[in-house]
């Protein structure tokens, strides 16, 4: 069993697709039209896991107050870093989270104003 996708808030779907392809690594696992409007069904996947991204339509541009997701990757130091130099808003360094000793976090903020947490495991 697993989960198929999790979704995202989004606004603008072609600028959100390029952020996580660019920064993640995702691919498109699915871009299909939905309907008269402009608005498709994406689906990006990320590398090695089963869950993709799904995109829900966003009402407005406002940043997320809190996290809405949290992403593993081993290598978040270096992608915390490459996301820096590209420009992304970095929220918070990389530290040990304060709900799990050992273990790191990050945060940023992607192109739709999501505030995301990049863990370590």
């Amino acid at each position: 069993m697993h989960i198929q996708f999790a979704e995202l808030p989004v606004f603008n779907q072609p600028r959100a697709k390029a952020f996580y392809a660019e920064h993640l690594g995702c691919e498109v696992a699915a871009d299909t039209p939905m309907g008269p409007s402009d608005w498709h069904w994406v689906e990006l996947s990320f590398p090695g896991a089963q869950t993709n991204l799904h995109f829900l339509h966003r009402a407005d541009e406002q940043p997320s107050d809190e996290p809405v997701m949290v992403i593993i990757d081993e290598k978040l130091v270096a992608t915390i870093e490459a996301m820096r130099v590209k420009g992304v808003e970095i929220i918070t360094e990389p530290q040990e989270a304060p709900w799990a000793p050992g273990r790191t976090i990050a945060e940023f903020r992607d192109s739709e104003g999501n505030r995301m947490i990049l863990a370590d495991r």
